[in-house]
């Protein structure tokens, strides 16, 4: 058993040398003690976003406004500036390889950068057909594919909003997100494959379209609606934008009602990215960089990112245990993937089933995140893979990035996270909103970043975003993760502070949960807990409170079950389903969901709630375990 805080790997002198942050600080010329950097970015972040800007010689037109105005959470950054991020991420060596496109039933396709930009301009040529203009949403429902990245890129370049979803979500999911923002073009796939079986999912296209009334075309990837869409050849531009025009709109978890629609600027996105990605990451050009995702999770979006540095992204449209529990590792060895990422239960995943990952003599770093890894992970990837930096990220859809996590200049020990990431001004504080150091609070921003949201869709007076981040302590960000923060800057998170679902790495609300479960008239009320906790994937519970006269049959679970896979994920197919009395809900009527997750995972009933606070507290003692 690996102790938490166990030293696994330290940086060689040639490590640090080479290190990108270390020539960043050298161009700076400040010491490249990673400790300095970092105080330096959040003690005087003006200087530090502005010298990002500066060392990328980020395209645009940087302007004269002041670096940030405002203060949480009405910060305003690089007013005057203008930009694209398709013109940054496009302006690699037109000869160098982009990306590595592959699936699993092993089809393989590459692009160079020249070769994306054509087949940008062409898309993006086709959007101007249908009427697309700065400003307008373009939706996608697609798997991690070349169309979904180009898509995205013609999408930006026009200076019109992105936004997508995996085909594993279903109608009623996509619905929820995709009628907030109403699109002006639907791109789509007809069906895909997963774990070896193929699913048809054109009735849902079809359903989702019905349901857009504000749709000027569908368009189908892999049928003619796609050939005509990029059929014609056409020079590509870039339409300059202000640094928080909006870039994509992505999506909240929906805990307490409809998901979030956040937006995130162009500005934003590429200073955020470069910095993570060559400072954090350690990625550049002659880079491989891979992280296993779907278009549903942000971090498709970091992955898209590589672009901005000028490595070559690998997108795998496919299950990351078929067919075998190694086929990501294997994925990696074939493509000379230099970066892989992926989720901690990945990674706990192999480790279980005794994997031992071979030919990746090119592999320098592994990236972790979606959930904490616990230590017993890290000891398990420094067991098969002893001379790659394990990367451990946290951090969170709302700012598309990590806020803690690694750096090559920092030694990795099991369990914790090495630092702060730079311009993050991370804190935790104690339930009286006070900064505290070696125990655990609630990861708070006490300072803004520039991929903060610059709004939520449909929220013109801001107050749904106060109401997200900022109700516990005024203009402190409070993000909803436990984290310890160690005397030597190292962090460890304890898991979410809310009653978010995270299965597989994908983040879902309690609320889309019930919206689905409770149409079933026979049940009255409902309650779904995810005992997931440090990496591990634990169970999904699903309490039933029966309408009167109506029990709990078999048939009744198989459809309930089925209904949650074909509308949600089957990820979020419960494992147990429990007919209970009654649910638990304060006095307000709030479901009480933490309570009773505490309640599953040991702490005595007494403790877990004040029922003083409960409008029923005698139904808590039916959810022990």
């Amino acid at each position: 058993m690996v102790e938490e805080g166990a030293l696994l790997w330290e940086p060689s002198p040639e490590v640090v040398r080479d290190a990108k942050i270390t020539r960043f600080a050298a161009w700076l010329g400040r010491p490249g003690e990673y400790d300095d950097l970092w105080r330096w970015s959040v003690e005087a972040p003006e200087e530090f976003w502005t010298s990002v800007w500066d060392y990328f010689q980020v395209v645009g037109e940087r302007g004269d406004g002041p670096v940030i105005k405002g203060t949480m959470p009405n910060a305003k950054w690089f007013d005057g500036t203008t930009l694209n991020y398709a013109a940054n991420a496009l302006r690699g060596d037109p000869g160098r390889l982009a990306v590595i496109a592959r699936d699993e039933k092993g089809g393989r396709r590459t692009f160079t950068y020249g070769e994306l930009a054509d087949e940008v301009a062409r898309v993006r040529a086709g959007l101007v057909r249908l009427g697309v203009t700065r400003g307008d949403r373009v939706a996608a429902y697609l798997p991690n594919t070349a169309e979904a990245l180009i898509a995205f890129l013609a999408t930006a370049s026009l200076g019109a909003i992105w936004s997508s979803c995996s085909p594993d979500f279903g109608a009623s999911s996509v619905v929820d997100r995709f009628t907030q923002i109403t699109p002006k073009v639907l791109i789509a796939v007809g069906g895909y494959s997963y774990n070896g079986r193929d699913f048809d999912r054109s009735a849902v296209v079809a359903d989702i379209a019905a349901k857009l009334p504000t749709l000027a075309a569908t368009v189908v990837v892999g049928e003619a609606s796609w050939e005509e869409l990029r059929a014609e050849s056409a020079p590509l531009a870039f339409e300059p934008v202000p640094f928080d025009h909006p870039l994509w709109v992505v999506y909240s978890s929906g805990t307490t009602g409809l998901p979030k629609p956040i937006v995130h600027g162009h500005g934003g996105i590429v200073l955020e990215h470069l910095k993570a990605l060559t400072f954090h990451q350690d990625l550049g050009e002659g880079d491989v960089f891979f992280w296993y995702t779907t278009t549903g999770w942000m971090m498709w979006n970091f992955l898209a990112g590589g672009l901005l540095v000028g490595a070559t992204v690998v997108l795998y449209d496919g299950s990351a245990t078929h067919p075998g529990a190694d086929a990501l590792w294997r994925l990696a060895a074939e493509e000379g993937v230099t970066y892989f990422g992926t989720g901690a239960p990945y990674i706990v995943a192999s480790m279980r089933a005794g994997v031992r990952p071979e030919g990746l003599g090119r592999l320098r770093g592994v990236g972790s995140t979606g959930s904490p890894l616990p230590p017993e992970g890290f000891g398990w990837l420094y067991d098969v893979l002893p001379g790659v930096q394990l990367g451990s990220f946290s951090g969170g859809t709302d700012v598309c990035t990590g806020f803690v996590g690694a750096v090559p200049l920092l030694p990795v020990r099991a369990g914790v996270i090495p630092c702060r990431c730079l311009g993050a001004l991370v804190e935790s504080y104690d339930p009286d909103g006070r900064p505290v150091v070696g125990e655990v609070g609630e990861l708070v921003l006490t300072k803004p970043m520039p991929s903060m949201p610059v709004k939520f869709w449909n929220d013109p007076d801001g107050e749904r975003y106060q109401e997200s981040y900022f109700a516990d302590y005024p203009g402190v960000w409070r993000h909803g993760d436990w984290i310890k923060i160690l005397p030597d800057g190292g962090c460890v998170i304890y898991g979410r502070s809310d009653s978010t679902l995270n299965r597989g790495g994908v983040r879902m609300g309690t609320s889309e949960f019930y919206r689905v479960v409770e149409r079933f008239p026979q049940i009255e009320d409902s309650l779904v807990i995810d005992t997931g906790q440090l990496g591990q994937e634990g169970r999904l519970l699903l309490y039933v409170t029966m309408a009167e006269g109506e029990t709990l049959t078999d048939e009744l679970v198989a459809k309930l079950k089925a209904t949650l896979r074909d509308e949600l994920s089957p990820r979020h197919v419960p494992n147990e389903i429990h007919e209970v009395p009654g649910i638990p809900r304060t006095l307000s009527g709030k479901k009480l969901e933490v309570p009773v997750r505490k309640i599953l995972l040991g702490t005595p009933v007494e403790k877990a709630a004040n029922p003083g606070a409960m409008a029923n507290p005698e139904v808590l003692k039916h959810f022990l375990p």
